[in-house]
């Protein structure tokens, strides 16, 4: 059974992880909004991905026998400056995120529970990971700039990300 202190803080990351798809989901419509399909698609895949992070989170508390109370998720922005400020905004929300699976790790070590520190495990990976490619991609985009034939390209390259779900074990 897990413990309450960690069903509710699972259950903060769930709404976290949402808005964070929310969040992806908004960008995308932006880049769509200014012809930039391949960094829209980017985005989509990213909110899929997201999701799937909210619903791992869903399932464990539940295997575990908690209980999920869903709450609401807050509205993200809509309006960016430039591709630029987007991925900006990508790496910066990323490194937030990763603060709170560091939080949900420490929590679980405090409270003793070693089966959501196992758990939280593939979290810390997958962040440094997300971390890694926000940033590649910021550098990216500061080296082609806002405009022209490289923005192109980059778009192009973006475009051809393709929503893989983790497999059963991950």
């Amino acid at each position: 059974m897990i413990k309450d202190k960690i069903e509710k803080a699972l259950t903060s990351q769930i709404n976290a992880e949402m808005y964070s798809s929310y969040l992806y989901l908004s960008m995308s419509s932006y880049f769509s909004s200014i012809n930039l399909n391949g960094f829209a698609t980017w985005m989509r895949v990213q909110a899929q991905e997201e999701l799937t992070h909210a619903m791992k989170f869903y399932d464990y508390v539940i295997e575990r026998g908690g209980r999920v109370t869903v709450a609401a998720i807050e509205a993200p922005p809509a309006e960016w400056d430039s591709p630029l400020q987007v991925f900006e905004h990508v790496y910066t929300h990323e490194q937030k995120v990763t603060g709170l699976i560091n939080d949900l790790v420490n929590l679980a070590i405090a409270e003793k529970d070693h089966a959501t520190t196992a758990f939280l495990q593939w979290f810390v990976t997958e962040q440094v990971e997300e971390e890694s490619s926000a940033d590649e991609i910021v550098q990216k985009v500061k080296l082609v700039g806002d405009q022209g034939a490289g923005l192109l390209m980059l778009d192009q390259e973006l475009g051809q990300r393709v929503f893989t779900p983790p497999t059963q074990g991950e």
